[in-house]
C-alpha cells in the first residue's frame, strides 16, 4: 500500500531511485490512507529515529529515547511552519503577492484513540499503531517495521544469468519479502525516466516477481527495476525501488558447465548429499599484471573482470543444487556482497574464513533445509603446528631443519572446519573441512606438513565435539595423485624417504615417516586428468576426500569435455570463470 511513499523513509543506498515527495503524498491522499511515520527504537540504544514526509520533503529526526515526546512534537511543528515560510518567500521572489507568516500547525500524537501526554518519554510514546497528526495530515506510526538496510543490484547484468540483489533486512525475513521486477519497454537512460514509479510510467513493464530474476535475450539493451517490500510474516515495512546502473548485456552463449547442470536439475534426496569443491579464482589474483600478461594472456580482458565472472559463478553454483559447497580463493567482498546474497536466495547459508595477511580465503555453504551449523573449528596451520600440543611430534620432526621450519611458519594457509547437523536425523553430524594448501610447485614437503597438521586437527575435532561423525574433506590441495599428500590421505602413511620430503632440494629436506590420523580416505571424484587447466599447465589438484565406511559415492558429475575446456584455448575464459574446474559428487550417507 505504501510502496512508493515508504521507499524514501530510510537511508537510501547507491542506485536507489524513488518518486517525488509530492507525488507520494498525493498518492496516499487519493487512496484515502494515512502516510507512514517510521520509527526505529532499539532497547539499549541512546537514540531513536523518526522518518516521515512533511510538506513535500522527507524528514529524518534523530532524538534521545529518554527525551519527552512533547519536545519532538514542538520541533516538528516549528519545522513545518519554517518550511511553509520558505515556500511563501519563494513565491514572493517570483513576483507573487506576499503571504502572511504561516501559523505553526498543531502537532499531536495519539495511541488507542487517546492523546499521548507530552511528558511521556520517546521510547514509550512512539508505539506501533500510534497516529501522528501534523495539522490536517495524519501519519500511521510504524515502530521497528521491517526495513532494508542494504539494497543493491549487481553492477553487471547478462541475459540468461541470474540477477541476485544484495539485500539485508532489519526486523524482517528475506524469505517473506515481496519482489516485483520491471524492464524498460523502450530503453531510456535518462535519470528522469529512471525516477518514475512503474505504476506511473508506461516505459516499464513487469517481468517477474521472485527474489531472483533471469533476464532473457529480449531484455538486452534494457535496464531492470526492482520494487521490493520488506516483510516479517504479514507485517510490511518501507519498500525500496532499485534501478540498474547498466542495461542487460548479451551473455557468452554456452558455458563449460551447462551440460553438467543436466545431471543436477534436482536436489539430491536424503540420505544422499551433493557436495561441491571449487577454487573460484580470487579477484586479487586475476587482476595482477602477471595473470593478465603471463598466466592468462589468452583470456579476453573483460572476462577477467570480477563483475563478469561473478555472473558466471553464481549461475554455475545455483545450477548444481548442492547441499554443501566448499570454495577456495574467495575475496572477502565477494563473499559478503555477491555469493552470500545469491546463495541465500537459493537456500544456502555460509561461513567465511579469511587467510591471515590476505584479502581472500575459504567459504563453506550448506543447505539450511537439510543442515544446521553447530560449530566452527578453523585454524591457521602454521600457528597450530607450534601452539597445539597434539602436533608436538610433527613439530619435533620439522625442527630438524631450521630452513624448512622457517618456510613453513611463513605460510598463512588456513583450514576451515564446520560441524553440521543433519536436520532429517537430529543428532547425526558431519565434519566438513575446506582448505587451500601451499601453491609452489616445489613445495611438496611444506604441503606434507600442512596436511599432517590438518588431519590431526580434524581427528581431534571429531573426537571432541562430534564422535563418530564422518569427514568430508574438500579443497585445492595443489597436489597431484603421485604426490606425498595424496599418498598420506589415500594410504594413511608417507615413508621417510618419499621424494616430496626433498622437493625444495637437500638443504630443505626433512626425512621422517608421517602417519595420518585417519584410516585411508577415498577421493570421491577419483583422479581426473585435470582440475586445473591454464596455458602452461594442467593437472589434478582438487579433491573431495571421504571416509568410505561412512559414505559411498552415488554419482560423480562428469567434468567438462576436453573440447569444452579448450574452446577458448584454456581457463579462465569468456565461458568459464576460473582456472579450476568444480568437482561435484553425490554421496550416500549411511543412515
Amino acid at each position: 500500500m505504501f510502496n512508493h511513499l515508504s521507499a524514501a523513509l530510510t537511508l537510501l543506498p547507491r542506485r536507489l531511485l524513488f518518486s517525488s515527495p509530492g507525488a507520494l503524498t498525493r498518492g496516499c491522499r487519493l487512496l484515502g490512507t494515512m502516510e507512514p511515520a517510521v520509527v526505529r527504537c532499539i532497547p539499549g540504544e541512546h537514540k531513536l529515529t523518526i522518518s516521515f514526509c512533511l510538506d513535500g520533503s522527507y524528514r529524518h529526526m534523530l532524538r534521545d529515547q529518554d527525551e519527552a515526546v512533547g519536545k519532538v512534537l514542538l520541533r516538528i511543528s516549528n519545522n513545518s511552519s519554517k518550511g511553509q515560510g520558505k515556500a511563501k518567500k519563494s513565491k514572493k521572489n517570483k513576483g507573487q503577492q506576499p503571504c502572511e507568516t504561516p501559523e505553526a500547525p498543531v502537532v499531536k500524537l495519539y495511541y488507542g484513540g487517546d492523546e499521548v501526554a507530552g511528558t511521556v518519554l520517546n521510547s514509550e510514546a512512539w508505539q506501533d499503531g500510534a497516529v501522528l497528526q501534523v495539522g490536517d495530515v495524519k501519519y500511521s506510526v510504524q515502530r521497528n517495521a521491517p526495513t532494508f538496510t542494504t539494497a543493491e543490484l549487481p553492477v553487471s547484468l547478462l541475459a540468461g544469468f541470474p540477477v541476485c540483489p544484495n539485500l539485508k533486512v532489519e526486523f524482517g525475513n528475506l524469505q517473506d519479502c515481496e519482489f516485483k521486477w520491471f524492464k524498460e519497454s523502450v530503453p531510456n537512460t535518462s535519470p528522469e525516466a529512471a525516477g518514475e514509479a512503474p505504476g506511473q510510467d508506461s516505459s516499464w513493464t513487469e517481468v517477474g516477481c521472485g527474489r531472483v530474476h533471469v533476464p532473457s535475450n529480449e531484455d538486452i539493451g534494457c535496464r531492470l527495476k526492482l520494487c521490493c517490500t520488506p516483510k516479517d510474516g504479514s507485517r510490511s515495512g518501507p519498500a525500496k525501488e532499485l534501478v540498474s546502473a547498466v542495461a542487460v548485456e548479451a551473455g557468452p552463449g554456452v558455458c563449460t558447465y551447462d551440460n553438467r547442470h543436466a545431471y543436477t536439475v534436482k536436489e539430491a534426496e536424503w540420505p544422499v548429499v551433493r557436495v561441491v569443491s571449487y577454487n573460484i579464482l580470487a579477484d586479487v589474483y586475476a587482476q595482477t599484471e602477471l595473470s593478465k600478461n603471463v598466466l592468462y594472456p589468452y583470456c579476453a580482458p573483460y572476462a577477467l573482470q570480477l563483475d563478469y565472472r561473478q555472473n558466471l559463478i553464481k549461475k554455475e553454483l545455483a545450477g548444481y543444487n548442492a547441499d554443501i559447497i566448499c570454495l577456495q580463493e574467495v575475496d572477502k567482498g565477494v563473499f559478503t556482497d555477491s555469493l552470500t546474497p545469491a546463495l541465500d536466495a537459493f537456500g544456502l547459508d555460509g561461513v567465511f574464513r579469511i587467510k591471515e595477511k590476505q584479502h581472500e580465503g575459504l567459504a563453506t555453504f550448506y543447505r539450511r533445509s537439510k543442515f544446521q551449523l553447530l560449530s566452527c573449528h578453523d585454524i591457521v596451520l602454521q600457528a597450530a603446528l607450534t601452539s597445539d600440543p597434539i602436533h608436538s611430534e610433527l613439530l619435533q620432526g620439522v625442527s630438524t631443519n631450521s630452513t624448512l621450519k622457517e618456510k613453513i611458519l611463513q605460510r598463512s594457509t588456513t583450514l576451515q572446519v564446520s560441524v553440521l547437523e543433519d536436520l532429517n536425523k537430529p543428532g547425526r553430524k558431519v565434519c566438513v573441512a575446506n582448505t587451500h594448501l601451499y601453491w609452489h610447485p616445489k613445495g611438496g614437503n611444506i604441503r606434507l606438513v600442512q596436511m599432517g597438521v590438518a588431519l590431526q586437527h580434524l581427528s581431534h575435532v571429531i573426537s571432541e565435539v562430534a564422535p563418530g561423525a564422518p569427514l568430508v574433506f574438500c579443497g585445492d590441495f595443489n597436489s597431484s595423485p603421485d604426490s606425498g599428500v595424496f599418498q598420506l590421505v589415500s594410504e594413511a602413511a608417507v615413508p621417510q624417504h618419499h621424494a616430496d620430503w626433498s622437493s625444495f632440494g637437500p638443504e630443505e629436506s626433512c626425512c621422517m615417516e608421517l602417519l595420518s590420523a585417519f584410516p585411508p580416505l577415498l577421493s570421491a571424484c577419483s583422479q581426473p586428468a585435470y582440475t586445473n587447466y591454464v596455458g602452461g599447465f594442467h593437472g589434478c589438484l582438487d579433491y573431495i576426500f571421504i571416509q568410505p565406511d561412512s559414505m559411498q559415492v552415488e554419482q560423480v558429475i562428469p567434468l567438462p569435455s576436453h573440447q569444452e575446456v579448450t574452446t577458448y584455448k584454456a581457463l579462465p575464459s569468456v565461458a568459464h570463470p576460473s582456472d579450476h574446474i568444480a568437482l561435484i559428487c553425490d554421496l550416500r550417507w549411511n543412515p
